[in-house]
């Protein structure tokens, strides 16, 4: 039997970037194949070839032993090849069925299309109401209506982005069911995760990628987490150094019953949330995206402002008032989730970045003046210490890639030092090795005094660097604990809405 998909000396390149250097594997009929790299290893510019998106420059594409070329998404969906992306694609406004009808190459009367998605629903256990408002679904419902809608073309190969990066644990173990269904009945799945402990789990083969090239395909289940990272990043992985059993000192974070109107129609607010950090102490803060974590952000750093000065309190004085420059002047920075546009301006250089946020604490004004000279020397500081693959201070934001416009994000933040740092994904979009870096940089600002709270949706990461957890869920707050007193099932039921005893 043929191989499903082979690719044969597959070459990309961009301006000043080789992004895929004579790249070849096969995926075989059934088998499930992980894709893995770092950010910048060139495996988004793969799966683009093989599903129409963009053009190899060099090499050949193979489907079912025959040579193609994949002209357009809409050529390898005739072909049989489904993808479901990272970001959904979707209107929440609309309906389930109205979503999935605007995804179809073919119109197919509504009662049709209904009967077709219940089937295909029946068939894998995807328990999802048609007629329901996709503003109405949780995260894992709405990942289940892009995996319908690929289902609906009866796929041979279903490429996979990133699908469980906002998923619950228990949502994660139902996919993988629907995945494993999927390829005993000969669909093959090409599956891109920075979850290696997924990839162990679930997967037959893995193609490791590192800076465009192919160096690796091993079976995942015969490796470790750690021996794929270090393929991946091609050096040792560094261990994160944090003391066992350390005290901390006094609270120098407190929130009390804060809460914060609704700004938008699918915004989630935070109600009642309490929580004290103390001197030395991170605070790991779980959820599945939209449950009020960019509200909780934006009320701790300012940039929403209540009408309760004591809501917040930093080192015992009430900020809740103050704005974020106000909040900045008693020792407290944040970073949010979005990096393009809120937490970095991509027009300005990465000089005039640092300016923004650091220029009262790092002396980058004087007499009503910039001294661009210190800001240059602090810039050139983040990108050496943070590893920032950057010309220089006066290369532009928005030039450098999502991976390192994060790092130079957070190095800015920690490197000001602050009593207070909060932090949204702190190493979303950023290779293993980096990842590693920025995990140790914040323990390290920890055991300096610093009082951290990191919301994330990484379960691995927030156990690897927390002290204690709460999660969040629809805008309210678990009682935080030691973070070795949860299990990740209890977080997961805690992530989909169970509170109290029954989370036991």
């Amino acid at each position: 039997m043929p191989n499903r998909l082979e690719l044969s000396g597959i070459t990309k390149q961009f301006p000043g970037v080789l992004a895929n250097d004579n790249v070849s594997f096969s995926v075989k009929p059934g088998e499930i194949h992980a894709l893995l790299g770092e950010n910048g290893a060139g495996k988004s510019t793969l799966v683009k070839m093989i599903y129409g998106i963009m053009q190899p420059d060099a090499g050949e594409i193979r489907w079912n032993g025959q040579p193609v070329v994949v002209q357009n998404p809409k050529a390898a969906r005739r072909l049989g090849i489904g993808m479901v992306f990272q970001h959904f694609s979707l209107f929440e406004a609309m309906t389930v069925l109205e979503n999935i009808a605007l995804g179809m190459d073919a119109k197919i009367p509504a009662r049709e299309l209904e009967a077709k998605i219940r089937q295909v629903m029946q068939t894998y256990g995807l328990a999802l109401d048609p007629h329901r408002t996709v503003a109405t679904l949780s995260v894992g419902e709405r990942q289940r209506i892009e995996i319908v809608r690929a289902l609906l073309l009866n796929p041979k190969l279903l490429i996979m982005d990133e699908p469980t990066s906002v998923l619950t644990p228990q949502e994660v173990e139902q996919l993988f069911t629907v995945l494993r269904q999927l390829a005993s009945e000969g669909c093959s799945i090409l599956y891109i995760s920075h979850k290696l402990y997924e990839i162990k789990a679930l997967c037959d083969t893995a193609t490791i990628l590192r800076g465009g090239k192919l160096v690796d395909t091993c079976d995942p289940k015969q490796e470790t987490s750690r021996s794929m990272a270090e393929k991946m990043i091609g050096t040792n992985l560094k261990d994160i150094v944090k003391p066992e059993g350390r005290s901390f000192g006094p609270a120098k974070l407190v929130v009390s019953k804060l809460t914060t109107k609704k700004a938008g129609h699918f915004d989630v607010p935070v109600n009642g949330v309490s929580f004290t950090v103390r001197s030395g102490e991170i605070l790991g803060i779980a959820g599945v995206a939209g449950n009020g974590q960019n509200a909780l952000l934006d009320a701790l750093s300012g940039e929403l402002r209540g009408d309760d000065a004591n809501a917040i309190t930093i080192d015992g004085k009430g900020v809740g008032l103050l704005d974020t420059n106000g909040r900045r002047e008693q020792g407290l920075c944040a970073v949010p989730e979005e990096r393009n546009g809120h937490a970095a301006v991509g027009d300005f250089t990465l000089a005039d970045n640092s300016v923004l946020t650091a220029r009262e604490r790092m002396g980058m004004v004087g007499s009503g003046l910039i001294k661009t000279s210190v800001a240059k020397l602090y810039t050139d500081k983040i990108i050496a210490d943070f590893s920032v693959k950057a010309l220089g201070p006066q290369s532009l934001a928005g030039s450098l890639s999502g991976g390192n416009l994060q790092k130079y994000i957070m190095g800015r933040e920690i490197l000001q030092k602050p009593g207070v740092l909060v932090v949204s994904q702190p190493t979303w979009g950023v290779d293993a090795g980096a990842a590693a870096a920025i995990h140790q940089a914040l323990v390290d600002l920890a055991l300096a005094g610093s009082a951290i709270v990191v919301i994330s949706q990484d379960l691995d990461e927030l156990r690897a660097l927390a002290d204690t957890l709460a999660v969040i869920n629809m805008g309210q707050l678990s009682e935080a604990r030691p973070v070795q007193d949860f299990s990740v099932e209890e977080i997961g039921l805690l992530m989909g809405g169970i509170h109290g005893t029954e989370a036991a």
